[in-house]
């Protein structure tokens, strides 16, 4: 069993953006992007962040996608999962799975942060849409 931490619960999404060197704000699933970050008592993160306005595919088979519907359908959303460590002012996901294969066996740090039902998450240094940005996403405790 993990030791209880402040993270454990699911999160829904508030805002994802991206600061790049320069200050400027960039959105990369858009400025009403949704999703879940969901922390297990026994040590497991699952994030799955999407474009509010994902367009649907032509079929009904999750595999029958056209080259362009992939290639937008993947460019709209992101997801991993894996094992964490929860270090009062920051977490590490070490990711096993992701939608981009380039995490998979990497430790993702984020600075963490609290403010009443929210959690904040921040990284410095990463690289998204070409450009090295700092990357900030607030989460609200999910209601049932």
């Amino acid at each position: 069993m993990h030791k209880p931490t402040p993270l454990i619960g699911t999160w829904s999404l508030i805002d994802w953006y991206n600061e790049t060197e320069t200050g400027e704000r960039l959105y990369p699933l858009g400025p009403n992007a949704t999703g879940y970050i969901s922390y297990s008592q026994d040590g497991f993160v699952f994030v799955h962040m999407m474009a509010s306005d994902r367009v649907s595919f032509e079929t009904s088979d999750p595999f029958g996608g056209s080259t362009a519907e992939d290639s937008k359908a993947y460019k709209t959303q992101i997801t991993y999962a894996g094992r964490y460590e929860y270090h009062g002012d920051h977490v590490i996901h070490h990711v096993t799975q992701a939608s981009f294969p380039n995490w998979i066996g990497t430790e993702q740090v984020r600075q963490v942060s609290f403010s009443g039902q929210n959690l904040h998450l921040s990284a410095t240094n990463a690289v998204f849409q070409g450009q090295k940005v700092n990357a900030f996403v607030e989460w609200r405790r999910a209601v049932t």
